[in-house]
């Protein structure tokens, strides 16, 4: 043990600079991936170029403050304070033109991290006899040249943000994903961002030197994003986000030695390559498994038409060959259709034998019922008769069913289709029991009078025998279907039009027998000849 020991120590006394790349970049790594994830939750992915931009003017100045007040060089807390301001400052900056002026928020960090960032090279120029500070690796960033004193301020970043976040996760969680509720059970959500904002702050600050000032938005995103691509936790998220974060580093440092190039350039681009394999591969976000759900996706239109050309075939059943000839498309997208069909229990196959199940007929007449209504409207509109069926076969697979019910009565609820057809009742709404209107009842229906809606709770239309509790049958629709009939018990009959039957409300005791709708259907068609 003791032999290992100290050829790790033999080790690290010959590359210090490489423990303290690794480490370094390891902890940032970190830190970036962690914060990235509320970065990119809450769409900040732009404030956080406008911080790493603006960083430059808060180094300069920290710079400037440490050697002209006490006469040191580089100090490492004094540009990390420096830094800070200069990003709450951008940020408030941000907030202010934002809410005060009629500049949307992204062209508001369009001007301040660009003025800022410009301000910083502007002190670096004015008082470049006192501003000792390599620029180009600020830019572009040096792992290789992470001092002690670089290395104990990212480690306190690192430990600092990761206590904030752990400490504040369920205020973070909630301001990122739902403000407005956050704010409403007591969190303070603009100190929250603010404190997000600070470790934004840090976390740039702390990653410069590690990738360079252009390359740092994308160490905070990248990661984060990716994880995204693979996780619908919050919790899961962070975790694979710090992965993918320190992956990318080790890869990218490997890569830039082994091409002898700038490491912070490898690191991000090792990141994004990831990315790019993740967004690939994902297993439920990803192209690939996209590609493959629409391959295998059936449109409904096409899932329709198989159910409606199976109701309007004689028998309870139909061949595979009837369905190719009077649904149009690719025969294997229709099989496919009517095995998704087959999933959802509307159909049943056997062989080449398709027959609709209870469900898949009730369905079926009601994408009938849309469809036969659409004919009916389109003809009030005056559509010739021959373009009635292609135009209502467009809007059939509109079969909303408040909408369609809503069409329904504005027709006045009609029993036949310009082509004589019956017109399938409203069946999701007539169950034994229900409390209905009785402009929705067809002959044969049996009813006990609930009470009457209007003005006042009564219509003068409705006679005085109609007394909630009264039961009664309904009769043949009359006058081309414009009355109703009602039949009491006690012999008498009353008719009422339209709206005196919307107004009268009825509770659903008996359902007629299958042969009567058709009945009142044609004797409503032929009305009084």
């Amino acid at each position: 043990m003791s032999e290992w020991l100290d050829a790790l120590d033999a080790w690290h006394a010959m590359n210090s600079h490489l423990v303290r790349a690794l480490l370094a970049g390891s902890l940032v790594s970190i830190v970036c991936g962690v914060i990235g994830c509320f970065v990119i939750l809450r769409r900040m992915a732009f404030l956080g170029d406008a911080i790493a931009h603006a960083m430059l003017a808060g180094v300069v100045a920290g710079y400037l403050f440490m050697k002209l007040v006490f006469g040191a060089e580089a100090h490492a807390p004094a540009m990390l304070f420096g830094s800070l301001l200069a990003g709450l400052i951008t940020v408030g900056m941000i907030g202010f033109v934002a809410r005060m002026s009629r500049i949307k928020e992204d062209t508001a960090i369009g001007i301040m991290y660009t003025g800022i960032f410009a301000a910083g090279g502007l002190l670096a120029s004015l008082f470049s006899q006192y501003v000792h500070l390599d620029l180009l690796h600020f830019v572009t960033g040096s792992v290789l040249a992470v001092e002690m004193a670089d290395l104990w301020m990212i480690g306190f970043v690192t430990v600092f943000v990761v206590a904030v976040v752990v400490l504040f996760f369920r205020a973070l969680q909630l301001t990122s994903f739902d403000p407005v509720m956050a704010a409403s059970i007591g969190i303070p959500v603009v100190a929250v961002d603010y404190l997000l904002t600070v470790c934004t702050s840090m976390v740039v600050v702390s990653a410069v030197n590690i990738v360079g000032v252009i390359q740092v938005v994308g160490m905070l995103v990248t990661p984060a994003a990716t994880a995204y691509l693979l996780c619908d936790r919050l919790q899961r998220m962070l975790w694979a986000s710090a992965g993918f974060a320190i992956s990318s580093f080790l890869v990218g440092y490997w890569l830039s030695t082994a091409i002898n190039v700038a490491p912070g350039s490898s690191i991000v681009v090792a990141s994004s390559a990831q990315f790019l394999l993740v967004l690939a591969v994902a297993p439920r976000y990803g192209l690939i498994s996209d590609w493959l759900r629409r391959r295998q996706m059936v449109p409904q239109q096409l899932v329709e038409d198989v159910l409606s050309c199976v109701l309007k075939a004689l028998g309870s059943s139909v061949d595979m060959s009837v369905i190719y000839e009077h649904v149009a498309g690719q025969r294997d997208r229709i099989r496919d259709a009517v095995r998704a069909l087959e999933r959802k229990a509307l159909l049943e196959c056997r062989g080449e034998v398709v027959r609709l199940t209870e469900a898949g007929e009730r369905e079926a007449r009601r994408l009938l019922r849309a469809h036969r209504l659409w004919e009916t409207y389109l003809q009030r509109l005056g559509t010739p008769t021959v373009e009635l069926h292609a135009h209502a076969h467009r809007l059939e697979h509109l079969h909303d069913e408040d909408a369609v019910d809503y069409l329904d009565d504005q027709l006045g609820h009609p029993l036949l289709d310009p082509h004589g057809k019956e017109i399938p009742e409203d069946f999701v709404h007539l169950r034994l029991g229900a409390t209905v209107k009785a402009s929705l009842l067809r002959q044969g229906w049996r009813a006990r009078v609930v009470r009457v809606v209007g003005s006042g709770g009564g219509d003068a239309r409705i006679p005085a025998t109609l007394q909630p509790g009264v039961v009664v049958s309904m009769g043949k629709r009359s006058a081309g279907g414009q009355l109703w009939e009602l039949h009491l018990d006690s012999g008498s009959a009353v008719a009422l039009d339209h709206q005196a039957a919307d107004a009268l409300l009825v509770e659903v005791l008996e359902a007629p027998r299958a042969e009567t709708v058709g009945d009142s259907a044609r004797s409503a068609n032929r009305g009084d000849e």
